[in-house]
């Protein structure tokens, strides 16, 4: 089921005014989860960093060992042909996906060269950024390249992100705060992490066992041209309770403040926070309209 409105749906040649069906019974991605997609974001009239977007669908394609039919550029012009018809204050939802059609070595592994395609667009308003979350500590951890495709955006991935997720709502918090196999911080149940100390802003170093994010390098680029020191390191529990200030990045939200960490909490949004949307914001704002 969707979570947005206004949907169109690019698949097999064309555009579909709404949530057409994209897959069959026996598609290999249905039944052996062999799915990846990737989500960029109309904003204003605007789609930050959407080849960059493009381009991670199909790294996570190869990881996933799916065959790319598209280039980046290719599916980026085409993103940008679905979005004209909305209106130039909408946002919407930009996500790209591939699964493959057929398996061999006993349908476990997918067939080259079989790969399905879809771009489909959802209208969803951005969250409020006046509105924090809430963080607290899960039982389940990020895993390792060995145990599962964390070098992709892949489907599989989530039912993962989903029990943390749950297990953190129903303690009464927003989101968790997520461990790797090694017991230091990852990111969040849906985004990266940040912290902010004694004015320095510090970041969980990819290792990994986490997708080093698209808007999180942004985030970094941005406070570094604005001369804010960031540092990528390893980053306990211990240092997020101890922080100034925490906030998370991701596509969906762009910057989402924190007020607290179980029973720590913080000025939400802070300073460093405010001025790390308001540095994406003029960033973004300055790039070409669809």
């Amino acid at each position: 089921m969707a979570f947005g409105t206004n949907i169109r749906t690019y698949f097999e040649g064309r555009w579909h005014e709404g949530d057409p069906a994209v897959m069959r019974a026996a598609d290999h991605g249905i039944w052996q989860g062999s799915s990846v997609f990737d989500g960029a974001r109309m904003f204003q009239g605007v789609v930050p960093d959407l080849e960059a977007h493009c381009a991670r669908v199909n790294h996570s394609a190869d990881a996933l060992m799916i065959d790319p039919t598209m280039t980046a550029e290719a599916m980026a012009d085409l993103a940008r042909e679905g979005l004209r018809p909305y209106g130039p204050g909408a946002a919407v939802y930009v996500r790209p996906m591939y699964w493959a059609i057929a398996g061999s070595d006993l349908g476990i592994a997918p067939a080259r060269g079989q790969t399905g395609f879809a771009l489909c667009l959802e209208e969803v308003a951005l969250p409020d950024f006046e509105r924090p979350t809430t963080l607290t500590r899960t039982r389940f951890r990020r895993p390792v390249l060995e145990d599962a495709v964390c070098n992709a955006k892949a489907g599989c991935l989530y039912p993962n992100n989903a029990r943390m997720l749950t297990e953190a709502r129903a303690k009464g918090f927003g989101n968790a705060l997520v461990a790797d196999a090694m017991g230091n911080v990852a990111e969040s149940a849906t985004a990266n992490v940040f912290i902010v100390r004694d004015g320095v802003v510090l970041t969980p170093i990819p290792n990994g066992t986490f997708l080093a994010g698209i808007t999180r390098a942004r985030h970094i680029a941005n406070l570094r041209a604005d001369g804010v020191e960031v540092i990528e390191t390893v980053l306990g529990f211990e240092d997020v309770a101890a922080a100034d200030e925490v906030f998370l990045s991701g596509n969906f939200a762009k910057v989402t403040a924190v007020a607290a960490f179980e029973d720590r909490r913080y000025p939400a949004p802070g300073p460093m926070t405010r001025r790390v949307r308001d540095l994406y914001w003029d960033w973004a704002l300055s790039g070409p309209r669809v």
